[in-house]
């Protein structure tokens, strides 16, 4: 009897959505039934773009990076092209076209593209033609967005001089990074063109708590700037470097680096040109399989995934990507749960991700968390008929706490905490949950008084990491099967691996088990 013949998989993208669907199926490219060819723009082995912004402010080492090395999977099977990109597609024949002029054929091709960052058009920026094997045009020197390792080294550089660096955009990676940027002796200024920072996590009285926060770390916060253009001289070389960014009023912002962070768009371009429906990413359905071609799928930052019956002739589909690492990586997880059951002629259910959408503030010394809707006012009046939702709030700005709840019903739809931590763990083990709060709610805020006075909701079922969808309990078992530090923890449940923004808590439990004196984050 013949060897099956495996499953010819070709992957477009290596990058930490692409790295972890990769890793998901090395068992079945080592057992020879699936076949698979890693096609990636980057020369480099894929690395954690989330903590892209912790190497820019030397927090974390470049080999901190890296997820997943090259080599696990050619040792296992599967062909690796890195510095090349896919060039077309013809998803009739099933052929990827390659920048090196090969072509690949394919049973199932498997789109992790990611999201590139929005350049607004300023003024006096310059915008070159990429490389053969970049991803994005270069920018008038002194002007960088922050997606890739490359983009860092351009920040380290200003950094390590304790250089002056304007972040345009207060959306929340903006933050997190002025507020590195503050930690590493850089001198960060925020612009942004709304009233507030964060405005889809925050209200007013949130944002306000936290402007003062930003300030006293270090990072001035300059809002209601409509950037126009920018100011840039020729250096000695002749090379028109960045000095200013120039807003409608006349505001000036000298700098020796402009930052951009004015969110993302889906690299969506290949996916268009051969024919696929493409909204926010390119459409697919709770399969992650194209609503085009059902040989195609999508993950990541470039997958909006969208009910194809109800919304197949709508000019806009609701919703769009992610722009979150751990959805992403849950999508490279069941698509590759999905292909080893369809070799087996089993049907495992669609995708659902059951993820709380709960926004943590990575950032050191600010404590910062928001889930849901939060722009219910209290003194609001209500329309006659309308029953208006519960709205509890704190606010004690000038010692810099804020915690907002807003209940139907009694069950918690939105929260935001600033300045509050075990409030906020407890409201986010709530909000996950879709749990009613306790009548008096503020038994939850004495949560951060010296005195632990009211009950707890959370356990081992508490989600600690949510890049990865790990428990305070699978962190418990591996404390007490013999991880000791944070590092271990992470390679044993990938807790930490993400965002790193629950290192702290992983090691806060390593300390209260016993397992050290004092466990390193």
């Amino acid at each position: 009897m013949s060897a099956p013949v495996p499953l010819r998989v070709v992957l477009v993208g290596f990058g930490p959505v692409g790295a972890r669907f990769a890793e998901e199926i090395l068992p079945a490219i080592a057992a020879g039934r699936i076949s698979l060819t890693v096609v990636g723009a980057e020369r480099d082995d894929p690395y954690n773009r989330v903590l892209v912004a912790e190497y820019a402010a030397h927090e974390v080492a470049r080999d901190d990076l890296t997820i997943l090395e090259s080599t696990e999977l050619t040792d296992a099977g599967a062909t690796v092209l890195r510095g090349v990109r896919a060039t077309g597609l013809d998803p009739a024949a099933r052929i990827v076209h390659l920048s090196s002029g090969e072509r690949l054929d394919y049973d199932r091709l498997v789109l992790a593209t990611g999201a590139r960052a929005n350049v607004p058009v300023l003024d006096g920026l310059e915008r070159f033609a990429a490389v053969s094997d970049g991803l994005d045009d270069a920018l008038t020197e002194g002007v960088c967005v922050l997606r890739t390792a490359d983009d860092a080294e351009r920040v380290r550089a200003v950094v390590a001089g304790g250089g002056r660096v304007v972040v345009l955009g207060a959306g929340v990676l903006g933050i997190e990074l002025a507020l590195l940027l503050a930690r590493a002796g850089a001198q960060p200024t925020v612009a942004h063109f709304g009233p507030i920072p964060m405005p889809r996590q925050l209200d007013r009285g949130a944002a306000s708590v936290l402007d003062a926060a930003l300030e006293r770390a270090g990072v001035h916060v300059v809002p209601h700037t409509r950037a126009e253009a920018i100011v840039a001289r020729p250096d000695e070389h002749g090379v028109r470097r960045f000095e200013a960014l120039v807003s409608s009023d006349g505001k000036r912002i000298e700098a020796d680096l402009l930052v951009l962070s004015c969110g993302v768009s889906a690299r969506a371009e290949l996916a268009r040109d051969a024919g696929l429906r493409v909204g926010g990413g390119v459409l697919v359905d709770d399969r992650l399989r194209s609503w085009t071609d059902p040989r195609i799928h999508a993950i990541g930052d470039c997958a909006h995934i969208g009910d194809a019956e109800a919304h197949l002739h709508d000019q806009v589909v609701p919703g769009g990507p992610a722009g979150l690492i751990g959805p992403g990586w849950r999508q490279a997880e069941w698509l590759a749960r999905a292909l080893n059951a369809e070799i087996d002629g089993i049907d495992i259910g669609p995708f659902a991700d059951d993820a709380s959408g709960v926004v943590l503030l990575k950032a050191e010394g600010v404590d910062l968390v928001s889930a849901g809707d939060v722009t219910p006012d209290p003194f609001t009046p209500v329309p006659r008929g309308e029953v208006a939702p519960g709205v509890a709030l704190w606010a004690d700005p000038e010692h810099g706490t804020y915690t907002k709840m807003v209940t139907r019903e009694g069950v918690l739809t939105g929260f935001v905490s600033v300045g509050m931590p075990r409030t906020a763990a407890e409201l986010g083990v709530l909000f996950a949950r879709q749990a009613e709060l306790p009548s008096d709610r503020s038994l939850l805020l004495r949560l951060d008084a010296v005195e632990d006075l009211a009950p707890r909701a959370s356990g081992r079922e508490a989600t600690v990491c949510v890049c990865n969808a790990v428990t305070a309990g699978a962190i418990e078992d591996a404390i007490a099967d013999g991880c000791a530090s944070v590092p271990e923890i992470g390679r044993c449940t990938r807790a930490g691996t993400g965002c790193g923004g629950c290192r702290s808590r992983i090691a806060e439990m390593l300390t209260a088990s016993g397992t050290l004196e004092a466990a390193p984050a």
